[in-house]
């Protein structure tokens, strides 16, 4: 009964909702292909997701970061499960979930530990009026 109560408060994760701007990436090939994409597109800010589905605060700021998917459409936003893609989340030294990675030009430029949702959007924001000036 409580998995019941807590699905109440906490939605389960939908990244894979065809709705949504966010990717969601659920093989190393897969996650290869998004990767050299966006090296190819230097100047364009990738967002990435790391995250587990059985992670209380990723849950938690999912919705947000589906949202700020739709409203920064000049970043790309990635979905990675550090336990279906662990090798990935170690190459990116992912230690604690969600982490969120900021990456343009093919490096990292920032990221975000935790469920922070205003740390994060302020951030994305930063980094994409930079690549617009």
């Amino acid at each position: 009964m409580g998995s019941f109560f807590s699905t109440m408060f906490t939605p389960p994760p939908a990244a894979d909702d065809p709705n949504s701007a966010v990717v969601a990436v659920h093989s190393k090939a897969a996650w290869d292909e998004q990767w050299e994409a966006h090296k190819a597109a230097s100047s364009k800010l990738m967002v990435i997701d790391f995250s587990a589905s059985w992670c209380g605060p990723c849950r938690f700021i999912e919705p947000a970061f589906k949202e700020m998917a739709s409203r920064f459409p000049d970043a790309v936003f990635v979905k990675i499960d550090v336990d279906e893609l662990a090798e990935v989340a170690r190459t990116w030294k992912v230690e604690a979930m969600p982490t969120f990675v900021l990456a343009k030009g093919g490096k990292e430029v920032s990221r975000v530990v935790g469920a922070k949702k205003d740390e994060l959007e302020r951030k994305i924001s930063m980094f994409i009026s930079s690549s617009s000036s």
